[in-house]
C-alpha cells in the first residue's frame, strides 16, 4: 500500500503568464476552490494520508495560509521549496527523505481527474508493490503528450510527443512508483533541453518489465489546466458537474469526514471559516447525513 504522496506544484508557468507573475499557478481558481485542493485530493481518494507538496522558493507562505499542515484534514502535509525547476524526476530527489525509501505517488499539481468510482480505481493503483503503474487517458491529439502502446495492462513502449502515429493513450500526470524511482531519478541526465524527464524513468522501469497501466476510459475526464482556456475549461466543467449533481467535487473536509479522518467538530470548525458562502452551505448539508 502507497502512504505516500507528492505534488509536484512548483514550474515557472510560462504558459499563463504574466498571470502567474502575480501568483502561483497551483493557487488560481477552478471554479470554487484554487488548484492545488484537487491533486491533493486525487491523493486523499487514493487513501494517502502522507503527503509533500513542492513548490516554487518564496511561494511558501501563499500556501501555508491556504493549507497549513493538513492536520485539520486529518492528514500530514510538509512543504519543500524548489530553488529551480529542473524537470519532474526532481521530485524524487529532493524528495528522498521524506519518500524515506517506500513506494511513493506523484501528482502534478495542474492535473486534473473526474469519474465515477475513481477512488476504487485510485485505492487499486496505491496497492502497487513492486514496479510502476501510470494512468492512461485517450486523447484527440496525442502529438501533443507522452503516450503508450499497451498489451492488456502491460506497457509495450512509450514515446514523448511522437511525430508518428503509435497510440492515442497519454500518459497522464498521475504516477505510482516502488521505492527504486529514487535511484533511478538520481541516475538521470538532462535531456536536450536540459531536464529530467519523467519518460526516461519510466523507460526504466519499462525496460525492467515493470511498468503497467490502467486506462481511463469513458466516463472519466483528465485535463491539463496549465492554460489560460483549459483552465477556464475546467473551471466550467466542475461548475456544471456541481451546479446540476448538487455535489461537490475536491471538497477535502468532506472525503476527511467520509474517510472518518475528522470527526464532527472538526468539520464544524470549517464551516466557521467560510461564512456567508455557498461552500458553507454545502458543508452544514453533511453534518445532516
Amino acid at each position: 500500500m502507497i502512504k505516500k504522496g507528492i505534488i509536484l506544484a512548483g514550474g515557472k508557468g510560462t504558459r499563463m503568464s504574466p498571470l502567474t507573475k502575480a501568483v502561483n499557478k497551483q493557487l488560481l481558481p477552478i471554479h470554487d476552490k484554487p488548484l492545488i485542493f484537487y491533486p491533493l485530493s486525487i491523493l486523499m481518494l487514493a487513501g494517502i494520508k502522507d503527503v509533500l507538496i513542492i513548490v516554487n522558493k518564496g511561494q511558501l507562505p501563499q500556501y501555508k495560509k491556504i493549507i497549513p499542515d493538513g492536520k485539520n484534514y486529518g492528514i500530514k502535509i510538509e512543504y519543500l521549496e524548489q530553488k529551480n525547476p529542473n524537470g519532474l524526476p526532481e521530485a524524487f530527489i529532493l524528495g528522498e527523505k521524506f519518500i524515506n525509501n517506500q513506494n511513493v505517488c506523484l501528482i502534478l499539481g495542474d492535473n486534473f481527474f473526474y469519474g465515477q468510482n475513481l477512488s476504487k480505481i485510485l485505492q487499486n493503483c496505491s496497492k502497487l508493490k513492486n514496479g510502476a503503474k501510470v494512468l492512461l487517458h485517450r486523447v484527440n491529439n496525442p502529438e501533443s503528450f507522452g503516450v503508450a502502446k499497451v498489451l492488456g495492462k502491460k506497457i509495450k513502449s512509450i514515446k514523448e510527443k511522437p511525430k508518428k502515429f503509435l497510440s492515442d493513450l497519454a500518459i497522464t500526470g498521475l504516477y505510482f512508483f516502488d521505492k527504486k524511482v529514487c535511484n533511478y531519478a538520481k541516475k538521470l541526465k538532462p535531456s536536450k533541453r536540459g531536464e529530467l524527464e519523467i519518460t526516461d524513468i519510466n523507460l526504466d522501469y519499462l525496460n525492467q518489465g515493470n511498468l503497467n497501466a490502467t486506462t481511463l476510459g469513458r466516463g472519466f475526464t483528465w485535463l491539463d489546466t496549465g492554460t489560460h482556456e483549459s483552465l477556464i475549461s475546467a473551471g466550467e466543467f466542475v461548475r456544471t458537474i456541481e451546479d446540476r449533481q448538487g455535489l461537490k467535487i475536491a471538497c477535502l473536509e468532506e472525503i476527511a469526514f467520509n474517510e472518518d479522518w475528522i470527526d464532527i467538530s472538526t468539520l464544524r470548525e470549517h464551516i466557521t471559516q467560510y461564512k456567508n458562502s455557498p461552500y458553507e452551505a454545502y458543508l452544514k448539508k453533511l453534518l445532516e447525513k
